[in-house]
């Protein structure tokens, strides 16, 4: 966010995430700059940003804004549905996954958008899955690659 001057404003995400909740609930789509690194290779944080919108069901594969445990919000891939529990892992992660129910999901990422402009359509996140038992592998050299080459 950035005032009238053009400054960058830090707004807390519980208060910015409650508002855009509201603005997704509202019906509005929402473009977000995204923070931290869970969801990497696929967005980088504070460097991509994601534009939302709520719907009323989400898929396995969907990657959603959700209100989890402890009442934190994180972008992260749903990849199980059951019994009317959502399970989340971000992309980036190697274990550990969260948990919520589809009334606590704010929004659905529909597209991801590049520093460069350029916007991505997410995709379901199938092979990334598979490639679960290598992913501390695969983002071991992704990050060094990052180092090396800067991107």
């Amino acid at each position: 966010m950035k005032d009238k001057e053009g400054n960058k404003i830090i707004v807390p995400n519980g208060i910015l995430l409650e508002q855009v909740r509201a603005l997704l609930a509202e019906g509005k789509e929402v473009i977000l700059l995204t923070k931290g690194q869970s969801m990497m290779p696929f967005i980088r944080g504070e460097r991509d940003s994601v534009a939302m919108i709520h719907r009323d069901n989400v898929s396995v594969g969907d990657i959603v804004l959700a209100k989890v445990e402890g009442g934190r919000y994180v972008l992260h891939r749903v990849i199980k549905i059951e019994d009317g529990l959502i399970t989340l892992m971000g992309d980036g992660n190697i274990r550990g996954h969260e948990h919520t129910v589809p009334e606590r999901v704010a929004g659905t990422v529909t597209r991801i958008i590049k520093p460069s402009g350029r916007e991505i359509k997410p995709g379901r996140g199938r092979l990334w899955k598979i490639l679960l038992p290598f992913r501390r592998i695969i983002l071991g050299v992704y990050r060094r690659w990052l180092k090396v080459f800067g991107r």
